[in-house]
């Protein structure tokens, strides 16, 4: 018999000091519990959060469009490059705190076990996909008028462009089908995320999910948020177009209307990945006649959320 069973500081210092991830189980209800708190989130706060989430994934996408540019490495390892590099905006989304609307398909988890109303849930994709389109769109401008793009001949703009211009040209089903496969793998970093019990595991559970769907070319309605107007503002630029004339770089598309035969459709493949090849298939396996988180789920219903 432990003698210390009954002391309970010594029961706190053991679970601080747990260093096992939590079982898959244990992943699902923490899940559910989270987004039923970001259903409650306050407008303000939500739009505020979601802001910065736009900003980080574009800062993701900004530092591996400059470590892709000029490698010599060939397509297959400037590829792993980049979708490491581009890891970061999901880091920073997870260990700083933040809205971003593809993790937050995984809301729909509480909202299948009737934890929050379809209005919460809706409200919460509403606000975050707005908020993540503001906070892309800033960092768009600002990298513009930063002027890092124009150095080396305008290397790195080039390289920013190609993306954009590749993205607006990608047949409308095959942007949905790139969008469901992005947001299952976007979804499973997140779900890892939540077996981790230090920064350090989630960081390491984000790298290699965010780094895979980077290298098999899927797409991600937020990443894509930045890149593409990225690519419309720099377009515009004397510089750059002097330069994409002289390289070859084809500059179609690159307008509203390419933006959006991009997001539309890669939008809802991000959301169809999310929620159901992660959220229903895990909420059923696992939340499925439980109430969700215990007894604070089952005493919580839709009704009560209007």
């Amino acid at each position: 018999m432990d003698p210390d069973a009954g002391d309970p500081a010594v029961s706190d210092l053991r679970r601080t000091h747990q260093i096992d991830a939590y079982a898959p189980a244990e992943i699902a209800r923490r899940v559910h519990d989270v987004g039923v708190a970001k259903s409650r989130l306050s407008v303000a706060h939500t739009l505020a959060l979601s802001v910065l989430a736009g900003a980080f994934i574009a800062v993701g996408a900004a530092f591996a469009t400059a470590a892709m540019t000029d490698t010599g490495l060939g397509t297959g390892p400037t590829r792993v490059l980049g979708g490491v590099t581009f890891s970061l905006g999901l880091i920073l989304v997870v260990v700083a705190g933040a809205e971003l609307f593809t993790g937050n398909n995984l809301v729909a988890m509480a909202w299948a076990s009737r934890a929050i109303s379809t209005r919460r849930l809706v409200r919460n994709w509403v606000l975050v996909y707005v908020g993540n389109l503001v906070g892309a769109l800033v960092t768009a401008v600002l990298v513009t008028w930063s002027g890092v793009w124009a150095a080396a001949d305008c290397a790195t703009g080039l390289t920013a462009v190609r993306i954009a211009v590749a993205k607006t040209q990608i047949p409308v089903g095959e942007a949905l089908v790139r969008g469901i496969l992005c947001n299952a793998l976007v979804c499973l970093a997140v779900w890892l995320c939540q077996s981790g019990r230090s920064t350090v595991d989630r960081i390491l559970a984000v790298i290699w999910p965010v780094s895979a769907f980077v290298v098999l070319g899927f797409e991600h309605c937020v990443a894509n948020m930045y890149f593409v107007p990225l690519g419309m503002a720099l377009a515009s630029r004397p510089e750059l177009a002097a330069a994409a004339e002289a390289h070859g770089v084809a500059l179609d598309g690159l307008d509203l209307a390419g933006f959006l035969h991009n997001l539309l459709p890669v939008t809802l493949g991000n959301v169809v990945g999310g929620t159901l090849l992660v959220a229903a298939i895990y909420g059923f396996v696992y939340l499925r006649g439980t109430g969700g988180s215990g007894t604070s789920a089952a005493g919580d219903g839709r009704a009560s959320d209007d």
